[in-house]
């Protein structure tokens, strides 16, 4: 009796069929087969009471290890927290020492003191020029204003992003980025005519020390290495830009305006005082009291500033209009003219900011774009920033909708609904925001005429391509004339130019499917007999199928099982009829119904057209039932379902149908056999 151990089990090249055979092979008699079962049996039992005691040590170690792991995670969860606060602290560190070790390059460099003003701006500008690698540009008729090491952050998170080397003069800006080996690399430039300078106030420690630089490009946010270092860089800006502004030449001559805006009010004189003031310096100094302007006034750039930085635009645009009005009826005052340049300079960084927020919501969904293009449309609408506004607004939905549709071709959604829906959306809330700038509606116009021209080629590139399928055409097509009908509702009318665009394409695509379905008639040879459907239950599947298409064969049904028409004219019922209700949906665009006409008359006449052949004894009073049974009833009910899809008259199949009723077939006369029997 062989040995029955789990030795022989554990191996790898164990065959269970195999150990089964020799078994039987090597056991004599039935009691001694019956044992080896017994100890197999046993040794079953066994392991699998020792694989429960496995399983139950396993579980039990996994509990245990559980509660390790969640001991573990309190403990990394605390040390996260001081990890936390060692980089707050480095990172504070870190940037104090970017700050401190970043020299500045005038200072660095020994000027003589003893030249001229003239003679030290040259002597910085050369060691300007020699210190920043890959500036091409001209600072010989620049005047030096300041420099400074600053750390750049994002205005998002605040989060530093490099360190930045700042040149001030009397008409540039220039930055240059800081590299490993304390290099100068240049970055860019702006015209200090054309930025503003914003003192950001600080918030809980976030951003320290920063001020927000209005540029072309949009806003810019540095941070400076103590409050002392801010003051004066805001200052130096200021200078900057006040020395722009007195460079502009006069058109007449007239007083020059004072350095400062900030007006102390006039001391108290007393009676005898004014008793000693001659006539002339009374009139002179009650002139000069009654020309200051308006306190409310001087304060309002900074005001305004601080409005741009917290983001109260609503706030910031009424106190630039109060201004504005105020300088219009009155400009006579001392410091008018530097204050009107203060004022414009503020409203076009409101307006940079506006259109940089505008920009922003490039990135989000469409609805999420529209919701947060609210604003600040409105106010540039207000500033009679329209044309710029809606330049912005068309071009960032043009990025939402185009990502949305690659979305919905990834995911197989409906694109030609989503699409239009997207276009009402972007229509209604374009019309809402400009229903009082009627040259705008032209941006929008041109605007959907490239987007439908974008989608078109989309549409065609990804789902009309060639030997596509005739249904799924008409079921892309219907698709899009649909929700494309639906743009009407708001006054937008695209489907005569969608149509256009989508002319040639399937016009090609008709031309394609009329010849592969007329070549595909008679591949198959009929026996011109009656269809057998073999089984009761397939005919009343097959009647069943065809109530559903218009049609009723029970007038043909004869037997149990059989259509008294061939099996090629029944299928050909059902192939027509699906060919002719793709066809009908196509024919809705006037420029295809005659190739869709043309297609369903050709597939028709391929069909009635096939003759059995001369070698088959076909019963020709039989094919001209089916032929007649074409003609007759499938063609009509082929004509009432394309006019019912279309709804238009199917004049080509209506011209068929009367040219095959005046001419009957004649059916071949039936031998009579004659017998003389009886």
């Amino acid at each position: 009796m062989p040995e029955a151990s789990t030795a022989v089990f554990e191996k790898d090249n164990f065959n269970a069929e195999k150990y089964v055979k020799n078994l039987v092979q090597d056991c004599v008699g039935g009691p001694e087969l019956q044992q080896t079962k017994q100890k197999i049996q046993s040794l079953s039992e066994t392991v699998s009471s020792t694989l429960k005691k496995h399983v139950y040590e396993n579980y039990m170690q996994f509990i245990e290890t559980a509660k390790e792991i969640s001991h573990l995670e309190s403990e990394m969860y605390q040390l996260s927290h001081i990890l936390i606060e060692q980089r707050n602290l480095l990172t504070t560190l870190r940037d104090e020492s970017m700050l401190d070790d970043q020299k500045n390059i005038i200072e660095d460099q020994s000027l003589d003191p003893n030249v001229n003003e003239e003679q030290q701006n040259r002597k910085a500008i050369q060691l300007i020029k020699e210190s920043l690698i890959g500036y091409k540009g001209n600072l010989d008729d620049k005047v030096f204003i300041h420099e400074g090491g600053l750390i750049e952050l994002d205005s998002n998170d605040y989060r530093p992003i490099c360190r930045i080397h700042l040149f001030l003069f009397n008409e540039v800006l220039v930055l240059a980025k800081v590299r490993n080996e304390k290099k100068l690399e240049f970055q860019t430039e702006y015209e200090t005519k054309k930025i503003a300078v914003i003192n950001i106030k600080d918030l809980d420690g976030v951003n320290k020390n920063a001020i927000n630089v209005i540029t072309s490009d949009g806003a810019r946010m540095f941070q400076c290495i103590n409050s002392a270092a801010k003051l004066e860089w805001i200052d130096k800006f200021e200078h900057a830009i006040k020395f722009h502004q007195l460079k502009k030449p006069k058109k007449a001559q007239a007083p020059q305006p004072p350095t400062s805006l900030k007006f102390e009010a006039p001391q108290k004189s007393t009676d005898s005082e004014l008793l000693t003031l001659s006539p002339t310096a009374s009139e002179m100094g009650r002139v000069i009291v009654e020309n200051l302007p308006p306190e409310w006034l001087v304060t309002a750039p900074e005001e305004i500033q601080a409005e741009i930085a917290q983001r109260h635009f609503e706030d910031c645009l009424a106190l630039l209009q109060k201004c504005e009005d105020h300088l219009a009826q009155d400009s006579t005052f001392h410091g008018a003219a530097e204050i009107g340049e203060k004022i414009k300079t503020l409203k076009g960084s409101l307006a940079s900011v506006l259109m940089h927020e505008l920009s922003n919501s490039q990135s989000r969904s469409l609805q999420a774009a529209l919701r947060s293009s609210r604003r600040p449309l409105k106010l540039l609408v207000e500033m009679e920033k329209s044309r710029e506004a809606c330049g912005i607004l068309l071009r960032v939905c043009t990025s939402a909708i185009r990502t949305s549709q690659r979305q919905a071709r990834r995911n197989n959604l409906a694109v030609s609904e989503l699409f239009f829906c997207d276009v009402a959306l972007v229509a209604s809330e374009f019309l809402r925001a400009f229903s009082a700038k009627a040259s705008c509606t032209s941006a929008l116009i041109v605007w959907c005429n490239m987007e439908l021209q974008y989608f078109a080629s989309q549409l065609i590139k990804h789902y009309l391509t060639k030997d596509t399928q005739l249904e799924m055409v008409a079921k892309v097509v219907e698709g899009v004339r649909e929700p494309c009908l639906k743009l009407r509702e708001i006054g937008l009318d695209l489907s005569y130019h969608m149509e256009g665009l989508l002319r040639s394409t399937l016009g090609q695509l008709l031309d394609e499917a009329r010849y592969r379905l007329v070549d595909s008639i008679g591949r198959t040879e009929d026996p011109w007999q009656p269809y057998n459907l073999q089984t009761k239950t397939g005919l009343r599947t097959l009647l069943k199928e065809f109530d559903v298409l218009g049609i009723d064969f029970r007038a043909y049904v004869t037997g149990d099982t059989w259509i008294n028409l061939t099996q090629a004219t029944v299928s050909f019922c059902r192939h027509l009829l699906q060919t002719t209700e793709s066809c009908a949906y196509l024919a809705k665009y006037d420029s295809l119904q005659r190739d869709s006409e043309m297609l369903i008359r050709e597939l028709f006449l391929s069909q009635h057209s096939i003759k059995p052949p001369n070698s088959l004894n076909a019963d020709m009073n039989f094919v001209a039932k089916n032929k007649t049974y074409m003609a007759e009833i499938l063609l009509p009910i082929a004509m009432k379902r394309f006019e019912r899809i279309a709804g238009k008259k199917p004049d080509l199949l209506m011209e068929l149908h009367t040219q095959l009723r005046t001419v009957p077939p004649k059916p071949k006369p039936r031998s009579v056999y004659q017998t003389d029997v009886l």
